[in-house]
């Protein structure tokens, strides 16, 4: 079984949430628009109807399509056992899991405060004051929630010494984080002794380390969700 996974095919963005997920588990997967292009997403896209995902990232499985990273991990950890396997904890990582796409929203909202229609050069100010509030009182309360969350179970993970989605989301963000904000990162990250663990411990996985070193995984760039400019960042 092989998977198609549709996103834009220049930028990590959210895509790359699924990517990790599905490198490390080893599952098989296409990177459509990586192969045939941003039209052929575009053309897949406009030939669905009904229920359909209203936004890559998405995942297909023959005819069936599943949209929003959170859901797309849950259903693919329940499929390849990189889940609890038990109902309660499976739960709180799609809780944890959806925490993650609350901070990516605010992630790109920095860059863009005012509307995603709108170039970077359009908002600057704005984004200079909404980047101060990020860097001065987000990225604490974030990272303070999954250092808790990681202080839960004995081992470097979120459920201890199993990895699941939520930690190779968590290794995304802190890189994420780290390109965008490096000055301010570099301030911080030793209050988040358990995340930073939790991002080597995803670094070293097998599949993780072997994607990370591939032409497969996309740099940060300045048309992701994870931005650096340099006026934006600061300790």
């Amino acid at each position: 079984m092989t998977y198609d996974l549709w996103y834009w095919p220049t930028i990590p963005g959210r895509g790359e949430f699924v990517r990790l997920a599905l490198e490390a588990a080893g599952v098989a997967y296409r990177d459509r628009a990586r192969e045939d292009g941003a039209d052929a997403l575009i053309a897949d896209m406009e030939a669905r109807a009904g229920i359909r995902p209203f936004a890559p990232p998405y995942l297909a499985d023959g005819d069936f399509a599943i949209a929003q990273v959170a859901h797309i991990l849950a259903w693919l950890a329940d499929r390849h056992d990189f889940g609890a396997g038990e109902l309660d904890r499976d739960l709180e990582l799609i809780m944890l899991q959806l925490t993650v796409t609350d901070i990516v929203a605010e992630v790109h909202a920095v860059h863009h405060p005012i509307a995603g229609s709108l170039y970077y050069d359009d908002q600057k100010d704005e984004a200079r004051q909404a980047a101060a509030h990020f860097r001065d009182e987000r990225i604490p309360k974030f990272c303070a929630y999954f250092e808790d969350a990681l202080g839960a179970n004995e081992g470097a993970f979120v459920l201890g010494k199993k990895w699941s989605h939520v930690d190779t989301s968590l290794f995304q963000l802190v890189e994420g984080l780290r390109y965008m904000f490096p000055q301010r990162m570099k301030s911080v990250e030793s209050n988040y002794p358990k995340l930073i663990a939790c991002r080597d411990a995803v670094a070293g996985l097998e599949g993780v380390a072997a994607y990370s070193t591939s032409d497969r995984r996309i740099a940060f760039n300045a048309d992701g969700i994870f931005r650096h400019y340099p006026e934006l960042d600061g300790a």
